[in-house]
């Protein structure tokens, strides 16, 4: 095997899948995780999503339910609720149902007639086939930033709703012009790998001095600064995960540089509101060590 960099993080991500078939039964947090992987938890969701096509969500329920479907298929003394708990699961209803959506067979069928060959293809795990992205990566020293900030915490498709309440807030008081100001917006976690509930995102627009108590939640923050990666990405926001994952999986292996621990984020150049979707230019920084 050569000492492409590429290698060192499939070493890593394997890393962490030989860790979780450990430790089934422990709770595997994201920070665990993390740091097995020796990425920052902000990023690390991201990098393991796209060397194995799945989220490391997904991955453990399906290890519990491979496990689970050993269980069914050569003890079958065991009971099936029993099964589900060691799963996981907290009723046999909820075990059943993520089993049928996973193996196309119930418990019960699976238990009296395996569908093996179905069964094996759930584990050929594969990288996502994003395929290669041409990308242009300018490497900047990006200054402390003095923002003012309004929290998401919740479904992904509700961060129009905050963003609304961000504007009202601007508009209100002028202290972060839309025009003169600067707009950024810190995703906490991957959307598409995260709980609904646990989804976090900030908005945030620059400031030049602190904010006083107000009754739209918003708050005096700062992002830091340091040496980061940018990549300009264009046309919609719902396409940001393309450049986001291409960056992790094609330039940051062979870049020689590593991952700060704090979330990638993104400076919206312009808006929907003042150029086509097509035309959307957003900046996104990655923060390096």
């Amino acid at each position: 095997m050569s000492d492409n960099p590429i290698n060192s993080y499939d070493k890593r991500i394997n890393r962490v899948c030989e860790y979780i078939d450990q430790n089934i039964n422990q709770d595997l947090t994201l920070d665990a995780l993390s740091d097995v992987a020796a990425f920052s938890k902000y990023h690390f969701h991201r990098v393991f999503l796209v060397y194995t096509g799945m989220s490391v969500t997904r991955y453990i329920q399906l290890a519990r339910l491979k496990r689970a479907s050993y269980r069914l298929a050569f003890e079958n003394e065991k009971r099936v609720i029993d099964i589900a708990l060691e799963a996981g699961f907290e009723s046999p209803e909820a075990f059943a149902r993520a089993f049928k959506r996973t193996f196309d067979q119930s418990p019960s069928e699976f238990r009296g007639e395996p569908n093996w060959p179905e069964w094996h293809l759930r584990f050929q795990f594969q990288p996502k086939p994003y395929g290669a992205i041409p990308m242009n990566v300018n490497i900047i020293q990006f200054e402390t930033t003095k923002v003012a900030l309004l929290e998401h915490l919740g479904a992904p498709e509700k961060v129009l709703e905050t963003a609304g309440k961000f504007i009202a807030w601007r508009k209100a008081t002028g202290l972060s012009p839309v025009k003169t100001s600067k707009t950024f917006g810190i995703p906490y976690s991957d959307p598409k790998t995260t709980e609904p509930e646990k989804f976090r995102w900030d908005v945030c627009g620059t400031i030049d001095t602190d904010i006083p108590a107000n009754d739209y939640g918003v708050k005096n923050g700062i992002i830091p600064g340091g040496k980061c990666a940018v990549v300009r990405h264009k046309g919609s926001h719902s396409n940001l995960d393309t450049s986001i994952y291409a960056f992790y999986r094609e330039w940051l292996p062979n870049s020689g540089e590593e991952i700060r621990d704090y979330p990638c984020f993104f400076h919206y150049v312009n808006f929907i509101y003042e150029v086509d979707e097509c035309d959307l230019i957003t900046d996104i920084y990655f923060p390096l060590k």
